[in-house]
Order: structure tokens, then sequence, then C-alpha cells
């Protein structure tokens, strides 16, 4: 496996950003790179090529490329800053990212200057940083793959203390003292004076006992570090905005909004501590999916890692070309997790004395604190009947349907389920011996796999359903096809209410079960599906009746296994998989997949000759710890707050305390939901690689961003297709063409916001304008004109809103008006859940289609002074019928999703030209001319709505209302 720098240098150099890897003991290092100024493209400089780091502060040193991204013109490189570890898998670290700097390529000046920024950032961090967290080992204990350890690597210190300040510091004749090494935590007794020689330490039972987890104490005492955390990402931000950069010709909405997408990275990719990272293993395949040892033939980690579950492979696609696979260090975002424990094969018997009243103690047990680890004994104390093991819990979230908790609910196209996560429980020796077995049991998490929303401005809100039956069965039966091929049988189990309104979508999934099941009959085995209602078994906070679900599926789990692996080869292989879901897949499924996890360690310890219900240590905090742990990241990833019921899934206890916690995390999630997530949203999807940077001038118009996970082109060729079938209905029309563009929500206006989008037909004698409901794929309304009452045809500019540059630009904002004078086989149907149709204006007779109805015809006097007109009726002279009209505007050609895939499509101007044209001549071939007389175009070119009448129309509360949504949102 070719060798990852585990360090490197950045600096500015006079036409690019200089990336120069470090070489590690014993290694020859890599060549240096070089992002050029400008275009951003990398190109790999002569080995030779040292780049000068003499002045101060002219470079810094980084623990990997996260990756490059572009917005507009605007680059920036992300570069991994801070570092903690937090597990060691078969001899290797595994850490996670705790700072990252993102530094402008754009020029050499606004280079130098966040270059020098970030060096004396972390020159800082590492003098006067105390570290109260990191309780890891230093890398330099741990093996590299190749036998060497790495040159001046910092290690497991946590964010950044790196070796070259220590020694500045020893050089200049400084030197700690022993109580600067206890507060630094330079030995075993760290642990104890972080507890007992800080006010925290004090506090922490007197805290507890107002209901307050170790948890709480932490964010309060850290609340001078959170100050200088905000306090440096208002400098990130302030550095941004003061750059000097000439703007493009054309300012785009991506580069206004650049500070909020440069603090959203640094602190989701960096302090939000949710990325991981192993320079030696793959740690986004289970080990059921990987070779256990790394040969010196084994590909790469950027190729053997999961595309499922490597959340940068878009943001290094830039450094890809450059030859150079040692900055290709794949993240991926999720949680890691470890702790050891002692079991005894035969433990020590305490006689009891609880029926002694003279020996007994009336006062109440201490309850354990679950914050506080177990004491880790050494294995030279462990008696010969006893063993240590290591557990690590891995969640790999996916990158498929990535996305926060409204914005991101259900399934796509594609088949992919939202907040999809794959957690693995690996059980191991704690020296990682390969003579002993690694035990691996694998479950999932995912929402339900069927097209739902939910509305973010409710505390409880109601799933709609989305959709046709047979495109959501379509979606199902992907999502299931693909597991099966990846994990074999499925066990499903339902965590929703059986009443309620969550039952909606409940027994629609429960349909969707029942229908694969008949579809494959006889074939592979039928996926089973377990309904727990969770909150009517556990109600009255008595959470331990989840071991009724366990009493259920025990069976079923002991059937699946788990994957066990020694000496590098699988012994027995996992036969199948758990899929757990409730609505957010977070606290619900957390307590459950917890109580799975236990229930299969009981089961690989008994294996290996220990009986859990006989240890001395029945609370296994270390246990609980672990997965409550687990919990909280993944509900951080998805719902922005710690898991909600983790009080439970800490000590197997619930009061009114843990419900009083849960009501802040659900306001919070409230909050975040309304506020925060839409933007958020969007640079998900634009870091991803799933939308282009088009994403935010899209964001600058609506606030909103659209999902990338529904194909839109495909929807609106079934939408096309749709309408056909049901507005066509005379079988002698011929379908010329059918698109799907913007009108007015009004029929007839030009101008009423908001537009909605429509399906246009057109047959070789008449024109239909179709309204859908989209989320049902039904027909709404349809109105039908005959090409014989055209009269006009305009095509020109057509702005409906000067608010955001997306609106405004006269090249894109391109519409056609179709007049026509309405006459007898111009018909408007309403589609009213009904069987009746009749038609407006008609000689057909009544028939029935689809429910379609339309409006019934007026009496006749009053009907010929409505198609007369009052003047027609009082001064007695016929008038012709009143023109209406039917607007029409050209969808974007260029959006954030086609843009990212790539899709070449015609503009707007040449689509509305197309379909203008295609009217006319058909209109031409209905009203034929005498063949004396001269035919002239009906075309006329024009503004429809002009910018200056847009800006004109667009009032002062229109303008406001978008300013205060991009003050909230933007």
């Amino acid at each position: 496996m070719p060798n990852i720098a585990r360090k490197l240098l950045i600096c500015a150099a006079v036409d690019g950003l200089v990336i120069q890897p470090l070489a590690t003991k014993g290694q020859r290092s890599s060549p240096p790179v070089k992002v050029n100024y400008g275009d951003a493209t990398v190109s790999t400089l002569p080995r030779d090529h040292t780049p000068d780091t003499s002045k101060p502060n002219s470079s810094f040193e980084a623990f990997g490329i996260v990756g490059l991204f572009t917005v507009s013109r605007l680059s920036y490189l992300i570069t991994i800053t801070g570092r903690q570890q937090v597990a060691q898998v078969r001899g290797f670290p595994i850490y996670v990212v705790t700072d990252v700097a993102l530094t402008p390529c754009t020029g050499r000046n606004e280079a130098e200057a966040a270059v020098a920024n970030t060096a004396a950032k972390l020159r800082r961090a590492s003098t006067n940083k105390i570290d109260y967290e990191s309780d890891s080992e230093s890398e330099s204990e741990a093996p590299s793959i190749l036998g060497g350890d790495d040159a001046d690597e910092p290690g497991a210190q946590s964010d950044r203390e790196t070796s070259e300040n220590r020694d500045v510091s020893e050089a200049n004749g400084e030197r700690s003292s022993i109580a600067e090494d206890v507060i630094k935590r330079r030995g075993s007794y760290g642990r104890f004076a972080q507890r007992w020689f800080s006010r925290k330490g004090w506090m922490m039972d007197q805290k507890r006992n107002m209901g307050l987890s170790s948890l709480s104490v932490d964010q309060a005492s850290a609340s001078p570090n959170k100050t200088k955390r905000e306090d440096t990402d208002k400098e990130l931000s302030d550095t941004v905005v003061k750059e000097k950069v000439d703007p493009p010709p054309a300012p785009t909405a991506g580069e206004s909004l650049m500070p909020k997408l440069l603090r959203f990275a640094h602190i989701w990719l960096g302090t939000s501590r949710s990325f991981f990272f192993s320079y030696d293993i793959d740690i986004t395949t289970s080990v059921a999916g990987q070779s256990a040892a790394a040969g010196p033939s084994t590909p790469s980690l950027h190729q053997v890692a999961d595309p499922t579950f490597f959340w940068n492979k878009d943001l290094l696609k830039p450094f890809r070309g450059s030859g150079d696979e040692s900055l290709l260090l794949p993240l991926m975002q999720g949680f890691v997790g470890q702790r050891t424990f002692v079991v005894d094969r035969n433990p020590r018997q305490v006689d009891s004395q609880e029926d002694s009243m003279e020996m007994d103690d009336m006062s109440p047990p201490p309850e354990p604190d679950p914050e506080v680890l177990p004491f880790e004994r050494a294995s030279v104390d462990l008696r010969p009947s006893e063993k240590k093991f290591v557990i690590t819990v891995i969640s790999r979230r996916s990158t498929r349907r990535a996305g926060l908790r409204y914005l991101r609910r259900g399934i796509d196209d594609n088949g992919y389920a939202a907040n999809y996560v794959e957690t693995e429980q690996i059980l191991a020796n704690s020296t990682w011996d390969h003579s002993s077995k690694i035990f691996s049991f694998v479950q999932v998490r995912g929402s339900i796999p069927l097209f739902f929303t939910q509305s973010p401005y409710s505390l409880k809100p109601i799933p709609v359903l989305q959709h046709s039956p047979e495109a959501n069965y379509r979606a199902f039966k992907k999502h299931f096809e693909q597991m099966g091929k990846t994990y074999g049988s499925m066990q499903l189990v339902n965590l929703v209410e059986k009443h309620g309104v969550e039952a909606i979508i409940g027994n629609q999934y429960e349909k969707a079960v029942e229908k694969f099941n008949e579809e494959k009959a006889g074939g592979p085995q039928p996926l089973a599906f377990e309904w727990f209602d969770f909150h009517s078994a556990c109600r009255g906070m008595k959470f331990e009746n989840v071991s009724l679900l366990l009493d259920t599926l025990g069976r079923k789990i002991e059937e699946t296994g788990s994957t066990v692996e020694r000496e590098g080869q699988i012994e027995r292989k996992q036969s199948g998989v758990l899929r757990t879901n409730c609505m957010d897949c977070l606290d619900r499924t957390n307590v459950c997949q917890s109580s799975f996890g236990k229930f299969v360690l009981d089961l690989q310890l008994k294996e290996e000759g220990f009986d859990m219900s006989v240890q001395p240590d029945q609370e296994n905090s270390w246990f609980n710890t672990l997965w409550a742990d687990n919990g909280d990241a993944i509900s951080k990833q998805y719902a922005s707050t710690a898991a909600m019921k983790g009080d439970y899934t800490r000590t197997r206890k619930r009061d009114y305390r843990g419900m009083v916690n849960d009501l802040g995390l659900s306001l919070t999630r409230f909050y975040n939901g309304m506020v925060n997530d839409y933007f958020s949203q969007a640079a998900i999807d634009f870091f991803l690689g799933n939308v282009s940077s088009l994403v935010f001038d899209e964001f600058e118009a609506t606030m909103m961003s659209k999902d990338p996970g529904v194909s839109m082109p495909k929807m609106r060729e079934q939408a096309i297709e749709t309408s056909q079938k049901i507005a066509i209905e005379d079988d002698k029309e011929d379908f010329i063409g059918g698109w799907t563009l913007l009108s007015p929500h009004i029929s007839g206006a030009v101008k009423s916001l908001p537009f909605e989008e429509v399906v246009l037909l057109l047959t070789d004698t008449a024109l239909y304008l179709c309204r859908l409901d989209w989320k049902l794929d039904k027909v709404s309304s349809f109105e039908r004109v005959d090409l014989t009452h055209v009269v006009s045809i305009k095509v020109g500019t057509y702005i409906t809103s000067s608010i955001s540059p997306a609106e405004t630009d006269e090249l894109k904002n391109i519409g056609i008006v179709v007049t026509y004078e309405p006459g007898k086989f111009d018909v408007k149907r309403t589609n009213t859940r009904s069987l009746t149709s009749i038609p407006e204006h008609s000689d057909q007779t009544p028939g029935k289609k689809d429910g379609l109805e339309g409006r019934a015809p007026a009496p006749a006097a009053v009907s010929g002074i409505l198609n007369q007109g009052i003047l027609s009726a009082i001064t007695g002279k016929a008038q012709g019928p009143t023109p209406r009209k039917i607007a029409l505007k050209a969808l974007h050609s260029q959006t954030a999703v086609s843009d990212a895939r790539g899709v070449k499509r015609m503009t707007e101007n040449e689509q509305i030209n197309v379909i203008a044209t295609e009217i006319e001549r058909l209109v031409f071939r209905s009203q034929p001319l005498p063949e004396e007389s001269e035919r002239k175009s009906i075309i006329e070119k024009g503004d429809i709505i002009s910018l200056a009448e847009a800006k004109k129309s667009t009032g002062i509360l229109e303008q406001w209302g978008h300013s205060i949504k991009k003050l909230v949102w933007a």
C-alpha cells in the first residue's frame, strides 16, 4: 500500500500554494505539489524543489488534505490542522479531525496572508492550549505499516501540540515543572489531576446531583473556549470579507455567501469532530469486507475505500491527476469509539451480608458515574482466569442521500435511504493478536424507504407520502435489492407508532414489505418484518421493556451470528443484517441497537468461555457510555443535537431529568430545522459533489435547495407522459411534443406569484396546459386551446422578480405568451377526484375521464350576455370574445444538479424559440389562407416583463421579506 503523507508543509509561493509532504523515518519524501493561483489546477513539482520557509509564519504544518473546492472563481484548499487519536485497530491509530484550515488559492497576497494567519493561530494554540480531553497514546508508540515511526510526529496529542514547538521551548531553556506536567497530563496521573485538582472535578458530583451530566459540566466549564472558537470563526469570516480580490464581471450569489460557506466548512469538517481517518487501514469497510493484512501490492486507501462512506472523494478529485497518491486521504463521517474491559472465567464470589440487619448499611448505594471510566488494569495484573478485551464501535454514515433531518427523509429514485448508517461492533484481544479471534457484528439504520416528507415547522409533524404507489415501490425494491447483495438476509425492525401520525408511513412500509415478499415468493429469503411500537411498549419511562423485542428477535440474531476472523482469515461470516428504523432513526433506534449489540457481545464472550451474567460488574458502564457516545454523534450529524433518551442508554435508568433534557433537545432541533439547516444542506450537497456551485445562486433566490436525489428530468418525462394520457382524449390528434415550463398559478395572468411548474402539450390541432400535483404525480387540471383560435405569440424577456441576481439575468429569464380567442372547442377541466367530466365549451357529449370535471355551462340568456359582453348587450353591437393569454417561462437550463452531472441542454432562449416556431407552424396549418394572401408571422419579439418593469413592481414588502429571510437563513 502506498504510504500516505502523515505530515505536510503548506506555504505560499510566487505562482501557487506548495504542498510539501514530509518524509517519515526511513522513507523518501514524495515530490511537492503545487496548486496554481487562479484556476486552482494541481501539478507536481520536481523533487528538489524546496519551498522557502525561512520567513516567520511563511508556512504551517498539516496532517492531511481534505480537498479543494471552487465557487465561481474563488478556490480554497482544506487541510487538517488538528487531530486526536480515538482508537487503535490492528495496532494502527484512528484519528478524529478536530480542526481544519481553509487557504485561498486566488492570488499570492491572499494566500500568504491566510498561511501566516493559520501559522500564527497554530503557534498560539500549541503554546497556550491546555489539553483536558485526550487520553490516547502517542503515535510514535504505535507501529507503522512499514515498521518505521513518523519524523517529528505529534501523534495522539489532542488538536495540536507539535514537537516543533516543544523543541523550540526547550532550546530556549524553558523547562516545565512537575505541576505543569501534571496539569498538561504528561504522566499517567493526568486524569487524576484533571478530576481532582480542577474546579470541574470538585463540582462534578454536585452538578450530577442537580440532574446535569458531566457533559453539561464540560460544556459549562468550556464556555471561555467556546467564546474563543466563536472569535476564531468570526476572524475567519472577517478575513474572507477583507480579501482584496478583483470582482468577476458578474458577481454571483456564491461569492456573497462565501463567508458563511467557509464558517460552515470550518465547523462541519473540523470542530464538529465528526470526521475520522486512518493512514494505515481502511475504516470505511467492515471486517467482513476487507483483507486483514495489507501487503505491498495492496491498492491505495482511496482505491479500496467504500465510496458509500468516502466523504471527501469529490473534494480530492483535483489531486488524483497529480500522480501523487500520498495526498489522497479518505475521510469518513460517523463515529469511532473504543473501550477496554476485563472479564473473568471464574469470578470471585462475594459473601452477601444483606440478611444481617446488624451488618446492613441502610444508606443507598452510590450511583455509578457513566462518564468516569473504570480503572484500566494492566495485563500483568490480571489473574490467570481473567482476560482483557477491547471493544470498538465504528459507525459509517452514508454519502448517499446525506443531509439533515427534515430536508432528507425517506428514499430517493436510486433506492438510497436518508440517515443510512452502518454500525460495526468489533471485539478483539487487547493486543490484537493474530492468533486470537476478532469478532465483528454489523447492523444498519436508515429512514423508512418510501417517498415522504415532514414539515420542519412543527414539533410533531405529520408525515406526508409523496408520488405514486408504483414509484414508491420501485425505489423500495431497489433499496432492498442493493442491501441484499451487500448483507444477505435482512431482519427489519420498525419502531414507529402503530397509532397516531406515524402509523401513516408505518402501514405503507408494512404493505410494501408484503408486496415485496409476494413477488419474491420461492426465491431468496423474504424480508422479515417486526413492528415494535416503542412508545407504546415503553410508556411510563419503562425502557427496559426493550427486552420484549429481544425476546422476539433473539433466535434470529443468533442465527445471523457475527463475522469471525483469525490469523487473517475469515472463519465465519455474518449471514444477514438487522435494519432498524424509527422516524428519525436516532433516539429509539440507538436504544434498540445498543441492546442488540449487548446481546451479541454476550454471545461472543460466551463463545470465548466468559459468562457475562456472573461478572461482578453488571453495570457495564464502559459499554453503555460507548453506545451513548455513538448515538450522540449520529444525532448531532443529522439533527444538530445529542440523542434523546441518552440517559437510559448510559445508565439503563430513566427519570424525569432525562425527560426535561429531551424537551430541551426537541426545541433545539425545532430551531435548527427552521433556521440553520437550509443553507447547511446546500453546502453538504456541494461538498459531496451532488450539486455544483450554482446551488448558492439558487439558494440566494429561494433560500432553499432542491433534492439532488430526486431525478427531476425523469419526473418531468413521467409528468409529460401522464398528462398526455389524461388530456389528449382524441386518438386522431397527432402528438407533436411536450415541455415543462413555469406559469403563473392563476390561469390567464402574466404575473401572479408564485409561479408553478406546468406541462405544455402540443398536437397538430390543439395546445394543452396541464397543471399537476407533483407530490402525488397527478394531473390537477388542464385547459385545451384549439390552434385555430390562436391570435399571436410573444417571445422575450420575462423577469418576475428583481430580488436576486439569478432572477434578474435577462439572458436566462425568457418566456412566451400565447394569445387566443376562446371558442367552443376550448375546454378547461379540474380534477375533483370524482367521476364526472363536463366540458366548459364543447359540442361533444360529456364523458368520464379520471375525475376531471369541467365547469357547468351557464343558462343560455346569461351565457349570451357574458359572451358578448355588457357593452354589446347595451348597445346591441356584436363583440368578439375577449382574448385570453397563456404565459409560460422557461426553466433554467443549467442547474446545480445538472451542472454537477455534466448534462448539456438547450439554453432558455433556444428552448422558447423552438416552442414558438413549432406552435406558429401548426397554427398556420390550422388557419389556411387564400393562395393570393401573404402570410405574416404571428411571433412578436419584445419584453414580456422587462427588468425595469420588474423593479418597479417589486414592492418594498417583498424586498423586506427577502432581506429578513436572507438574514435568518443566509
